[in-house]
């Protein structure tokens, strides 16, 4: 009986469970089927975006191209005829320079092929980057469905044997007109797709582009293990194929569906793993309830057993039947309450356990989901059927300065976006619920913020479906400062040609490629127009400039309006800008003030010369009075009779030479005097020093002092203005003097040397007076600065002016109570010049 019960048991336990296991696999089986089906669309959706931005990309690469100035300013001297009829220049060995490397800078694929239409779609220009020409049926013109002049068209579409992504924009030149279109062809091919599905793991998903008229796969990720133009059909048993429309894209005569394949070894390998932990569970909550319910029979059979027992007594003792042989202890039906308890207990605890992992799993999965929400970079904002907020990350809080708990129930229409908006945005709500068109709910709108600001934005809405009801997500992105860049673009772009002054770009050959309105002026005095090369002079500044590289200033006198050209070199692109500016006004004024410093120079000098003009009438009266004393001694001889003729001529040779004399003093007063433009020549500077020396020898017989010469033993040669240098050096020499009138007489020294020095003439003009104190030597050379009573103090200022329009330094060392000493330096003259007469030539060599 025992025995029975227990087999009773276990079969009837295995039955139960077999029932049981069959109904709860068939629900484990659906649970995770539909949740398969989920992750599967959220990758194929994950892709499909991942896509379309790459391809955005590429349209906001080529805005940028279009809209670059290294374009513009090549297309503002171009003009296309429509009657006109060339074959397209194509550049192969090397990029043009109106084409910068963008795509390589952004890491997208680089284009085969890029254009430069006219606005009638003729192909004017191409830059091929390899061997393959451009495909047929586009290489002469360009045609209007791939065209829109108001904004970026992204086509996918086939050309020839391969499919082509074409994206073109409108492009003007540097005045704002239109002249034509900037298409670029790039090769939708394994390489393009794997770029777009970047970090995407081939051996878990793939992706293709599928024509949907024959079914056939046109480009793959991984053309070696999906081979292209093979049937969609032939992979199915292989991989799970979710295929999605590119509505985006429809304007192409290609009909192209979007395909993510997931291998299915890849999701059976999930599935059994989801499996075998089931069925482990399964297991073990079966062999307990094999177990209890064994357990269960065993005691029911026991009890009845014992009432067996006892009715089997009583009808032995009854009726004389024999006694079975049962021997079991225990109260059988306690014992089967006991064990209905606990499996009560047990139902009740696995129960309570596979709540708790599902509520496990719950919170997993709304803590990814929120950590995607937190960690956002756009704003996310999620709606119920009536456009009520129910979800609003923290992006979305900074995007519009609202709070989470003020955002959530209010209509999301009329709190957030304008009344212009709206519309709008009502229709990419209405073009997101249609099935296959859930890529066209996306688009630009003006969003406002709660501080009444407007920012432009990018909606992506993703409908959502749950237990029948819809459901709204919002995927927004600003794109201030992308409008402000495309802005910004746009007015650099301009700015040559919007320039004032002159503006030229010339390449190393000398070929004018771009001129600016306000350039006409040069044009016309070089004869040259945009496209036309320089004057063979200026070709010559352009390649200097180039070959130092470094910028370089010239002037241009046109009929009395001077320019300052700059030549800015560009050495990478091989080409030099020319920046020029008026400077008529800049030099007329330069002009006055040196003609009123020539002026205070000259009023300087007749001060000095004023000053020193008793010890010239001295010098004068000297070789005057030897004059009148020969005549005189000549005329009493004459009239005596006893003059010889000898002694006669040799006194009116002395006449002579007295009278030279007398009129040498009086041609270097009017030299001095004498207001005459600057004209420097090659002298001796000796010679100079030896001059001004003669012209204060009164003076210095009055002080009783005898000028020291240390003169240098060879010839010192200058190329300076010899009234100027004789100025500065008179002024030297009479401070020095009137410094020594405060000395003893036999404390008054005063020496002049000259040297030569490293390139350099050196005179030192060297005292004993009193000195000058050291808070006064900074600010000695300012006008108005004096240390004599009466004096005017412009002196030293006026030397230093002369000196440093020679090219040369003036200043001065002193010891207070010892004396002082005035150093000037003056650049030697050119070896080749020497003196022959008092004028300056150049030995010929």
């Amino acid at each position: 009986m025992p025995w029975i019960a227990i087999a009773v048991g276990l079969a009837a336990g295995l039955g139960v469970w077999s029932i049981l296991d069959r109904i709860q696999s068939r629900q484990v089986n659906k649970i995770f089927g539909q949740e398969l089906q989920v992750q599967l669309d959220l990758r194929a959706r994950e892709s499909l975006i991942r896509f379309d931005r790459y391809l955005s990309s590429y349209g906001a690469t080529t805005r940028l191209l279009a809209n670059h100035r290294r374009l513009s300013e090549y297309l503002e001297p171009l003009f296309w005829s429509e009657e006109e009829s060339l074959t397209p220049v194509v550049y192969k060995e090397f990029r043009p320079n109106w084409l910068p490397s963008f795509f390589e800078r952004d890491a997208l694929s680089p284009p085969s092929h890029v254009l430069l239409t006219d606005p009638q779609g003729r192909v004017r220009e191409v830059f091929q980057a390899g061997e393959e020409p451009v495909p047929e049926g586009i290489g002469a013109r360009v045609s209007s469905r791939f065209l829109d002049e108001r904004e970026v068209r992204a086509v996918i579409e086939r050309l020839g044997k391969r499919l082509y992504l074409v994206v073109s924009d409108a492009v003007e030149d540097a005045g704002g007109y239109d002249m034509g279109y900037l298409v670029v062809l790039v090769p939708v091919d394994d390489v393009f797709l794997a770029a777009s599905q970047r970090g995407l793991d081939v051996g878990r998903a793939a992706v293709a582009l599928v024509d949907s008229d024959n079914q056939s796969l046109l480009a793959s990720v991984d053309s070696r293990t999906l081979v292209p133009h093979t049937a969609l059909n032939d992979w199915n048993d292989t991989y799970v194929i979710t295929s999605q429309a590119l509505p985006e894209y429809e304007g192409a005569d290609s009909n192209l569906l979007f395909a993510t394949f997931v291998p299915h070894a890849s999701v059976d390998k999930m599935s059994r793993h989801v499996r075998i932990f089931e069925r482990r569970q399964r297991f073990i909550a079966a062999s307990v309830f094999v177990i209890v319910f064994t357990a269960l029979i065993y005691l029911v059979s026991s009890r009845l057993n014992k009432v067996l027992k006892r009715m089997t007594r009583f009808s032995q003792r009854a009726l004389g039947i024999p006694e079975p042989g049962f021997h079991r202890a225990g109260n059988q039906l306690l014992l089967l309450e006991d064990w209905i308890q606990h499996f009560t207990q047990l139902v009740l605890t696995a129960r309570e356990e596979m709540n708790r992992q599902h509520q496990a799993e719950m919170r997993e999965s709304e803590a990814l989901r929120s950590a995607v929400m937190e960690a956002s970079l756009d704003a996310i904002v999620t709606l119920d059927h009536g456009g009520r907020v129910i979800d609003f990350n923290p992006a979305a809080e900074r995007l519009f300065g609202l709070e989470r708990r003020a955002a959530l129930g209010v209509v999301f229409a009329d709190r957030c976006l304008p009344e212009l908006a709206r519309a709008a945005f009502q229709h990419l709500l209405d073009r997101s619920r249609q099935p296959r068109l859930e890529l066209l709910g996306r688009g630009e709108l003006l969003v406002s913020r709660m501080d009444g600001t407007r920012i432009p934005v990018e909606i992506s809405i993703a409908p959502i479906e749950l237990e029948d009801e819809p459901f709204h997500t919002l995927y927004i992105h600003d794109i201030s400062s992308r409008k402000r860049a495309e802005q910004e673009i746009k007015s650099l772009a301009r700015f040559a040609s919007e320039s004032p002054n002159p503006i030229l770009r010339v390449t190393a050959e000398g070929l004018i490629v771009y001129a600016n309105n306000a350039s006409r002026p040069l044009l016309r005095a070089w004869r040259s127009d945009p496209g036309e090369r320089l004057p063979e002079g200026w070709i010559c500044e352009v390649a200097q400039a180039l070959e130092t590289g470094q910028p370089l200033e010239r002037e241009l006198d046109l009929s009395g309006q001077v320019f300052s050209l700059l030549f800015a070199p560009i050495r990478d692109l091989d080409y030099v800008n020319i920046y020029a500016r008026d400077i008529t006004a800049v030099r007329r004024a330069e002009q006055e003030s040196r003609q009123h410093q020539a002026e205070l120079v000259h009023v300087c000098r007749l001060s000095t010369m004023g000053e020193v003009a008793t010890g010239m009438a001295h010098e004068l009266n000297q070789p005057l009075s030897a004059i009148v004393n020969y005549a005189n001694g000549c005329s009493r001889r004459l009239q005596g009779g006893s003059g010889q003729t000898a002694e006669l001529i040799g006194a009116m040779g002395q006449i002579t030479a007295q009278a030279r004399r007398a009129s040498e003093i009086i041609r270097h007063l009017r030299a001095l005097v004498g207001k005459q433009p600057p004209i420097r020549a090659r002298k001796d500077l000796n010679h100079l020093v030896r001059e001004v020396c003669s012209f204060l020898e009164f003076e210095t017989t009055r002080l009783g002092i005898q000028i020291e010469l240390d003169l240098s033993r060879d010839e010192v040669p200058v190329h300076v203005d010899l009234v100027q240098i004789e100025q500065v050096l008179l002024n030297l020499v009479r401070n020095a003097l009137d410094a020594l009138e405060e000395r003893p007489g036999d404390q008054r020294r005063l020496c002049i040397r000259t040297s030569m020095d490293r390139g350099d003439a050196r005179v030192v003009v060297e005292d004993t007076g009193p000195g000058i104190a050291p808070e006064r030597i900074a600010d000695l050379f300012d006008p108005f600065v004096t240390t004599k009573e009466g004096g005017m103090g412009m002196g030293l200022a006026i030397s230093q002016t002369i000196v440093e329009n020679h090219e040369g330094r003036i200043w001065a060392e002193s010891e207070p109570g010892r004396g002082s000493a005035f150093h000037l330096t003056l650049p030697l003259a050119d070896p080749s010049e020497e003196i022959e007469d008092g004028r300056v030539e150049l030995v010929e060599t």
